[in-house]
């Protein structure tokens, strides 16, 4: 039988108390004002190399593609012209090892669940309650990218993303966003942003993070992308996705794009 908490286990919480107010409070302001928290060396070395393992030993097991999609990810709209900032194609090559392929006792399943954590992120994030996605592929999922893969521009299908990467590549692999781009929750879809971003390619801000550290980003309103990665090393990052609703799903659109299936 466990004698001490998770927290105690995976999270440098000396460094980082995140159930002290102070604490909490700074957290949630730096999320709303710049879109984005990093917290360095948030979780312990030992987690992040047992994660980095898993991960290695799953690559053979990831999705890999080469995926044309719009920045929404969803279908096309065959009504909007092909040059629509709608139905613009952008691509991303990467693997994806889904969440039903990760073991039930992996660490990074007690990470996900650890209320202390999740109390931490609804708060700083503004929520009462956080729930995984109703399907079983992305609630966690490691993304890994070998040499000349990247991500295509995207708004993401979940309020906010949780992330901690394992392993950084040689070069490229770097985060860009436009905070603001859309209002999804008004219903914006940000074209003028879109199509701005896609024809002259920024302005853009740049994301520097490192393994270990805990990185959670309001991907919803904010376009994003990872560059190319360059050399032999693979970039890999888990993803833990959080959402307001229980009945959250991507869309199956979005399923095959990332995973290939939709179950």
């Amino acid at each position: 039988m466990r004698t001490e908490p998770l927290t105690s286990r995976h999270f440098d919480i000396a460094r980082h108390p995140i159930s002290e107010a102070e604490f909490r409070n700074r957290c949630r302001d730096e999320l709303e004002t710049e879109g984005v928290l990093v917290l360095r060396g948030f979780f312990t070395d030992e987690v992040i190399q047992h994660a980095a393992a898993e991960s290695a030993a799953l690559e053979s097991a990831a999705f890999y593609s080469d995926a044309v999609h719009n920045v929404y990810l969803t279908a096309i709209d065959p009504e909007l012209a092909d040059t629509h900032p709608f139905n613009r194609p952008v691509v991303s090559n990467k693997g994806l090892i889904a969440d039903d392929l990760i073991v039930g006792d992996s660490p990074l399943r007690e990470i996900y669940a650890d209320p202390p954590f999740r109390s931490f992120l609804g708060f700083v994030l503004g929520l009462e309650s956080l729930f995984p996605y109703a399907h079983k592929l992305s609630t966690i999922v490691i993304s890994v990218a070998n040499a000349e893969m990247g991500l295509g521009w995207h708004f993401d299908t979940s309020a906010s993303s949780v992330t901690m990467l394992l392993q950084a590549p040689e070069g490229g692999g770097v985060f860009e966003y436009v905070p603001e781009a859309r209002d999804a929750d008004a219903g914006g879809m940000g074209f003028d942003n879109v199509e701005r971003v896609l024809d002259e390619g920024g302005p853009v801000c740049t994301l520097d993070f490192s393994p270990g550290d805990l990185v959670v980003f309001r991907g919803r309103n904010a376009l994003h992308r990872v560059t190319t990665v360059v050399g032999s090393t693979t970039r890999s990052v888990v993803i833990f996705a959080f959402n307001e609703r229980p009945d959250a799903s991507m869309s199956q659109a979005a399923l095959r794009t990332f995973f290939g299936r939709t179950a």
